[in-house]
């Protein structure tokens, strides 16, 4: 039988990974659904993936199915796909385009904006303005668009303040997406994170992205005691200087960073020969060698922004052990495949990236099922950044659990 929550978080080892019930148990993700995914902002899709008026994505994030549509106004709202009569499915398909949102079952009829438009023999005191779809907050943050499903949504304007000089030099707007894939893998979502915050396993997993990101501890984690090394700090001023923000910060109690980090010497972006992915940039970074500024946010995204591309990566659970993740490729809107890029050559290294980590995730949730797990120790040189989540994490789920605590005592 699994301990209770709050004993596994009061009783873990600061610096060792998490118990296997973390990893496995239903209870334990549906907990993790409740108090950080059901509350917490999540990245949902670039903005400059719904194009024109009606176009619409779709998300399944736990129990909750929501759609993204673009209005006439040019806004993206996100509402609860479920009609407001009997609570059939409005949007079918993960994508595609609309005139009206019309649920299949009995043709009631929304405005893009979540008005009620038309409903078919109601009764003289059927008030449609009572039936709008439920809304779904939702921000646009320099073309990154961001959803949270609680009524009551933690603060996004500290993020956006410090994100936003970051991104903005990167327009976002002036994006087109050239490619998205989504993988399953069979692990934790937990291990997903904490597989990407380290480059521990680079050297002898990942030879197509070793290319271009450097094998620096530095650059991949988290110093604890928010240090920079001189070589570090160099490249940052250095990017200061031409207009691209670079220095390293860190928010929201270790939820979000933000840090513009160098590839590998002569590497300008994530190809296989180190070079230019697009001929024409993505942006308004004047050194080609900026490097990539790197973003995440916990729980759903972590980012790579680079003078002639972006790359997003959105983490949505689906069962205790099984996690999509979901990429996209961004160019300028005006580059032309075939001319301006090659479609392989701008996306096979983080194809294969993705699914050598997809391989990684896998083993290690395959370990962690055995009963002869025990937590281990992390490398505070190579794993400081998985540290930094797996705290994150777990201080989080405390405060969330805190009131819940008291009360049972």
């Amino acid at each position: 039988m699994t301990p209770p929550l709050a004993d596994l978080l009061a009783h873990r080892k600061p610096g060792y990974s998490l118990d296997r019930a973390f990893y496995t148990d239903p209870g334990i993700f549906e907990e993790d659904l409740e108090h950080i995914y059901y509350r917490e902002w999540l990245y949902a899709i670039p903005a400059c993936q719904l194009v024109k008026t009606g176009d619409y994505a779709r998300l399944k994030i736990g129990a909750y199915d929501v759609i993204l549509v673009k209005g006439s106004d040019g806004e993206i709202r996100g509402f609860h796909n479920t009609c407001r009569h009997r609570g059939s499915i409005l949007c079918k398909a993960s994508a595609g385009r609309v005139a009206k949102l019309v649920c299949p079952y009995h043709q009631w009829t929304y405005d893009l904006d979540g008005s009620l438009l038309w409903a078919r023999e109601m009764g003289p005191e059927f008030d449609p303005k009572e039936h709008r779809l439920h809304a779904v907050q939702t921000r646009d943050l320099c073309g990154l668009i961001y959803i949270c499903l609680a009524d009551d949504a933690p603060d996004f304007e500290a993020f956006a303040a410090m994100a936003r000089p970051y991104l903005e030099v990167h327009d976002l707007h002036r994006g087109k997406v050239a490619f998205t894939s989504s993988i399953i893998e069979e692990g934790n979502w937990k291990l997903v994170w904490e597989n990407n915050r380290e480059c521990y396993h680079c050297s002898s997993n990942h030879p197509e992205l070793c290319n271009s990101f450097p094998l620096d501890p530095e650059v991949a984690g988290v110093s604890a005691d928010g240090s920079i090394s001189a070589r570090l700090q160099g490249h940052f001023d250095r990017c200061e200087a031409s207009g691209a923000p670079a220095q390293f910060r860190l928010g929201g109690q270790g939820q979000y960073r933000l840090a513009r980090m160098p590839l590998q010497d002569n590497a300008v972006s994530y190809t296989m020969d180190g070079q230019a992915a697009v001929r024409r940039p993505l942006g308004r970074v004047a050194l080609p060698d900026a490097g990539s500024l790197l973003k995440f946010h916990y729980p759903s995204t972590w980012n790579h922004f680079l003078p002639d591309i972006t790359l997003t990566f959105r983490v949505m659970p689906i069962s205790p052990t099984q996690t999509e993740v979901t990429t996209c490729w961004i160019v300028d809107r005006d580059a032309v495949e075939g001319v301006d890029y090659d479609l392989q050559r701008l996306t096979e290294v983080w194809i294969a990236t993705n699914d050598q980590d997809r391989e990684i995730v896998e083993d290690n949730q395959r370990g962690i099922n055995s009963p002869a797990y025990t937590p281990g120790p992390y490398s505070p040189d190579w794993e400081s950044g998985v540290i930094q989540f797996v705290d994150w994490y777990a201080d989080t789920m405390t405060r969330a659990i805190a009131p819940r605590s008291v009360a049972a005592e």
